[in-house]
């Protein structure tokens, strides 16, 4: 009884020597997610790379298409919309297209897709083409939002008669969205606040959170 109240293991555990080992493992998992970080951030900052690239290329690819079609339209530099001012397309407070509204957009509309889609591997990445209606802030905000709305659907519906080019591509992904004086100056009635504007927007873009509820957006 004396041997067994009074047992000793005869081999010592190294606790330090173990805390070492934990503590070198530890260290070299904090290396291998430091390094996965940096790889991430790396495939993120090429990826926008890109989709910038990508973007300059069917900027400078509309501008040069528009101008050699002598098509007058504010084309922003830096995201590629298109701005048609209402007065090119509607009567003041109307949503039917004007005559000189139609044939301007029969000339507009395959320029702008065979700029677009006319290279395949950066068509393959456009997710969306938007029609956005927009109007200035004088008026109410209900009727503002209906009327852009309707201004909108009546480009979507012309669109949807025509015939040309890679039009299946382009309706496949466009999109109505009415923004009412949104982004409209609210201290000015400005006329140029008045348009509708044509975006495209490619696959994974983060610049754009469309919303069915909050927009008024749906497919054209």
């Amino acid at each position: 009884m004396s041997f067994l109240n009074h047992y000793e293991p005869d081999t010592d555990i190294d606790e330090t020597g173990a805390w070492l080992s934990i503590g070198d493992l530890m260290s070299g998992l904090v290396m291998l997610f430091a390094l996965l970080l940096v790889v991430s951030l790396l495939q993120h900052e090429e990826d926008a790379d890109r989709a910038k690239y990508r973007r300059v290329v069917i900027i400078q690819a509309l501008q040069e298409t528009l101008k050699s079609e002598g098509i007058s339209a504010n084309i922003d530099p830096v995201s590629g919309d298109v701005s048609i001012m209402d007065s090119v397309l509607f009567d003041s407070g109307s949503a039917e297209l004007k005559p000189a509204g139609i044939r301007f957009l029969e000339t507009f509309v395959p320029t702008y897709s065979r700029a677009i889609f006319s290279d395949k591997d950066i068509a393959e990445q456009i997710q969306f083409v938007v029609i956005e209606g927009h109007t200035s802030a004088a008026g109410g905000w209900d009727y503002n939002m209906d009327l852009s709305l309707q201004r909108a659907n009546s480009v979507s519906h012309e669109i949807s008669k025509m015939k040309f080019s890679g039009k299946d591509a382009f309706r496949a992904r466009m999109l109505v969205s009415g923004r009412g004086e949104a982004a409209a100056n609210q201290a000015q009635n400005q006329a140029s606040d008045r348009k509708v504007v044509f975006r495209f927007q490619f696959t994974g873009d983060q610049f754009q959170n469309w919303s069915i509820n909050e927009s008024g957006l749906g497919r054209g």
